[in-house]
């Protein structure tokens, strides 16, 4: 089994920052892609960022500029550094890590969810 768990969530005033962390752990052979998704109340779950394996990043519009996606390898861990928030930023994020455990066959990756943790922005 894998789990995910995120942490760094919590209540910051327009503008600042906070730094949300994600950690992978149980039966892994290796993370492909890692992911953090939001989901605002009423509205569906969008991407947010993405990092590669090898370090590759995307990000969506809305955050490109203000987020910062990074991961540890060795660590199995993921996190997004946001700053200059705005309350529309406002939701439950999602850590997502495409995962291969040594519990399937080599080659065969399950996407796995963390349980996710709110960040509230406010004017």
């Amino acid at each position: 089994q894998v789990q995910l768990v995120e942490f760094g969530g919590g209540l910051v005033q327009a503008g600042g920052s906070l730094r949300l962390s994600c950690a992978a752990s149980g039966t892994i052979r290796s993370i492909s892609n890692m992911r953090w998704y939001r989901q605002a109340p009423g509205k569906q779950r969008e991407l947010v960022a993405s990092i590669s394996s090898t370090g590759i990043t995307e990000y969506a519009d809305s955050v490109k500029g203000r987020f910062t996606i990074s991961r540890d390898n060795a660590k199995n861990t993921v996190s997004l550094q946001m700053s200059s928030l705005k309350p529309e930023d406002t939701a439950v994020y999602y850590c997502y890590a495409d995962v291969e455990s040594t519990l399937r066959p080599r080659g065969v990756r399950l996407p796995s969810w963390g349980q996710g943790t709110q960040v509230t922005v406010y004017s």
